[in-house]
């Protein structure tokens, strides 16, 4: 008897309501515009690289994490290694909210396009490495996720050939 009193007495306690987890971002508005102020850093660090340097690859590391963190650095340091160089600058000319998922670990897609046409990357003999039929305008699907090392809350997790038209 004594045991079903105490199985009773603390049985019956109320249990706490769950505490709603937080959302990083106010509202989806702000998470897309941290999310296009990510996506034009990137490029901006991209823009920055100097094949023959590598300590100027940790920039575009900074603002990525996973698959593209990933293959970023398999690029750049084989870039490096066969001694390429890279000259102009990609120009981000749109980027569309695509989807927002989340509260304390959100996600966020765009679709960007960007201007490639004035890049221009070459081998250590000079030549152009760029493939001749290269379209101008790329368009990209863009996957980032939350994270606390960035000043807007986000890194790029993947980039994906986009569908829409530049």
């Amino acid at each position: 008897m004594l045991a079903v009193l105490a199985g009773l007495a603390t049985g019956c306690q109320p249990q706490p309501e769950p505490t709603p987890t937080a959302s990083v971002f106010a509202s989806e508005e702000e998470a897309f515009a941290a999310a296009e102020e990510t996506y034009r850093a990137y490029v901006d660090a991209l823009n920055q690289v100097d094949l023959s340097d590598p300590e100027t690859f940790e920039a575009v590391y900074e603002w990525t994490t996973g698959e593209a963190n990933a293959g970023e650095k398999k690029s750049l340091t084989q870039m490096h290694a066969d001694g390429w160089s890279v000259e102009g600058s990609t120009i981000v000319t749109a980027v569309e909210p695509r989807q927002y998922r989340g509260h304390a670990d959100p996600t966020v897609t765009l679709e960007t396009c960007t201007d490639v046409s004035a890049v221009m990357v070459t081998d250590s003999s000079g030549a152009s490495v760029v493939d001749p039929n290269r379209p101008a305008a790329q368009p990209s699907l863009v996957r980032l996720d939350h994270s606390e090392t960035t000043a807007t809350g986000l890194v790029i997790s993947s980039i994906d050939g986009g569908q829409q038209d530049c």
